[in-house]
C-alpha cells in the first residue's frame, strides 16, 4: 500500500512539472482547474467554494469540470496531496544535504524555517490551502493524507532527534513536542501575516531566532510566582426566564458545531441538533445563522480578553514578568481549551471567516493584542524580554503557536500514555516560548570553554 501511494506520488509530481508543450490541452486543463481551486480553497476555504466557482476561476463552462473531476471532493484531495508534496520533497532534499555535508544546523533551522513559511505565504497556494483546509476535514477526508502528513513531520523529527543527539537542543522536551510547536508557529501565520507589507525572509529570520533561543535575556526563566488558579471573574451571569435560557443553550450549542465544523459547514439544522430541539424553534430566538455565529464570535473574544485581563492584573509593579507572562499564556490556554467553549470556537472557525465578520470583531481583537504588547514591552524595558525582538512580531508568533494547539492537542486524552494533562502542557509551552528548544546554557559553555 505505501509503495503504491509513492508510486503515485511520484507520477504526478513528474506530470506537475512538465512544460506546456509536454502536455495534452487535457493535462493542461487539468492542471489550470487544479491551480484555480487552491486559490479557492486558500482564500474562501473548501466548503465556501462551489464547482461552480472553480469553472469560472478557470474559464470554464460549469459543466465542463465534470469531464476533468467527479466531483469537488477529488479535486480538493489533489489539491492537499500536491500542497504537502511540494513542501516535502523540497524540505527532505534540504535536510539530506545538510546532514551529508555537516552543516552548522541553526543555518540549516534558518532555511528550514524559511523554506516552509514561503510555501505557505507565497509560491504555493497549494501549500496554504491544505494547511487553512485540513482541520475542518472529516476523519475520512483526512485519511488518504495522513500519510504524506506524517512522512513530512518525520523529515522535521529526524532533523531535531540527530540536533537534540548532537546537544544542540534542550533535553527536558521531547521531539514531537518541539516538533508540534515549531510547525505550530508557522502554519498560523497564514492568518496575520502580510506578505504585501514585510518580506518572508524578514519573518522567517525573526521566527528562527524566536523558536530557538527564546523570548527571555536568561537560559531559564524564572516563573516561580505563575498562577495557575483558574480565573473566576468571567463567569457569565445565569440566564433568567426559559426564554434567555433556550437562548443561551442555543448559543453553546453553536459554539461546539463551530469548533467541530468551522463556519461554512455548520447549519442551522446542525445547531439545533446540538441543542436538541427543533430547526424551526431557532428562529424564535434568532434571526438567522449569521446572527448565532457573531453573537458566539464576539462571546469568545470577550471571554479570552477578560480572561487574560483579570488574571495578569493580579501583578503589581516592580513585575515579576516571567511569572506575569506565563500566568498570561496559561491562561490564554485554559480558555481555548478549558474555561470558555466559545473562545476554541472563535479561534478554529477564525481562518474560514468571511470578511465582513472579521471587521466586525477586529476591535476587540485588536484590544487583545494591546494587552498582550503591553505585558512584553514593559518585560522588555525591564529586560526580562530580549532588546533585539520586535514585540508585535513576537506576539503574533506566540499567540498563533498558542492557537493552532487546538488542531494537535487533546486535554481530554490526559493520563494516556505520552499525553500530558492541560496543566503540564501549558508549562511545555511556556519553557518553549520563554526559552526556545536549544539547550543555551550547555551552548554558550562551550563556547566559552572554546574561547578559554
Amino acid at each position: 500500500m505505501a509503495a503504491k501511494y509513492r508510486q503515485r506520488l511520484v507520477r504526478q509530481s513528474e506530470a506537475i512539472r512538465k512544460t506546456d508543450d509536454d502536455l495534452s490541452k487535457s493535462e493542461r486543463t487539468r492542471g489550470e482547474i487544479l491551480c484555480a481551486a487552491a486559490r479557492l480553497f486558500r482564500h474562501e476555504g473548501f466548503y465556501a467554494t462551489t464547482m461552480r466557482d472553480i469553472a469560472q476561476e478557470t474559464g470554464l463552462e460549469a459543466g465542463s469540470i465534470y469531464y476533468h473531476f467527479g466531483s469537488k471532493d477529488q479535486i480538493l484531495s489533489e489539491v492537499l496531496d500536491i500542497g504537502v508534496r511540494e513542501l516535502y520533497e523540497k524540505v527532505s532534499e534540504i535536510v539530506r544535504s545538510a546532514k551529508i555535508n555537516n552543516k552548522d544546523f541553526r543555518k540549516t533551522f534558518a532555511i528550514l524555517i524559511e523554506t516552509h513559511l514561503t510555501f505557505l505565504l507565497t509560491d504555493s497556494d497549494f501549500t496554504s490551502a491544505n494547511i487553512r483546509n485540513y482541520p475542518m476535514l472529516s476523519d475520512e477526508a483526512r485519511a488518504p493524507h495522513r500519510e504524506l502528513r506524517g512522512s513530512y513531520a518525520g523529515v522535521w523529527s529526524s532533523f531535531l532527534k540527530d540536533a537534540k543527539r548532537a546537544g544542540h537542543l534542550r533535553s527536558d522536551i521531547s521531539v514531537s513536542a518541539m516538533r508540534q510547536f515549531i510547525l505550530s508557529a508557522m502554519n498560523w501565520t497564514v492568518e496575520w501575516y502580510d506578505v504585501d507589507r514585510y518580506p518572508v525572509h524578514l519573518l522567517a529570520e525573526r521566527m528562527s531566532k524566536l523558536i530557538l533561543d527564546g523570548m527571555c535575556t536568561r537560559h531559564r526563566a524564572n516563573t516561580i510566582g505563575q498562577m495557575t488558579s483558574a480565573p473566576t471573574s468571567v463567569e457569565a451571569p445565569a440566564a433568567i426566564g426559559k426564554a434567555a435560557h433556550t437562548r443561551a443553550e442555543i448559543l453553546r450549542a453553536a459554539a461546539r458545531a463551530l469548533r467541530d465544523n468551522g463556519y461554512k459547514a455548520t447549519t442551522l439544522r446542525q445547531i439545533a441538533a446540538e441543542a436538541d430541539m427543533k430547526a424551526g424553534s431557532v428562529y424564535y430566538h434568532f434571526k438567522s445563522k449569521n446572527e448565532i455565529v457573531d453573537e458566539v464570535l464576539n462571546a469568545g473574544l470577550t471571554d479570552l480578553l477578560s480572561g487574560v485581563s483579570a488574571a495578569v492584573e493580579q501583578y503589581h509593579a516592580p513585575y515579576d514578568h516571567h511569572a506575569r507572562i506565563a500566568t498570561a499564556i496559561w491562561t490564554h490556554l485554559y480558555f481555548l481549551f478549558r474555561a470558555s467553549e466559545f473562545t476554541s470556537a472563535n479561534i478554529r472557525s477564525y481562518g474560514m471567516l468571511p470578511n465582513h465578520f472579521r471587521e466586525r470583531h477586529r476591535k476587540i481583537r485588536h484590544a487583545y493584542g494591546r494587552l498582550w504588547d503591553r505585558i512584553l514591552r514593559e518585560a522588555q524595558k525591564d529586560d526580562a524580554v530580549r532588546s533585539d525582538i520586535r514585540i508585535v512580531p513576537l506576539r503574533q508568533v506566540m499567540l498563533g503557536a498558542l492557537n493552532w494547539t487546538v488542531e494537535w492537542f487533546d486535554p481530554n486524552k490526559a493520563g494516556k500514555e505520552g499525553y500530558l494533562s492541560l496543566s503540564d502542557f501549558s508549562d511545555m509551552l511556556i519553557k518553549l516560548l520563554l526559552e526556545g528548544i536549544c539547550d543555551r546554557e550547555n551552548a554558550t559553555d562551550a563556547k566559552q570553554t572554546a574561547v578559554q
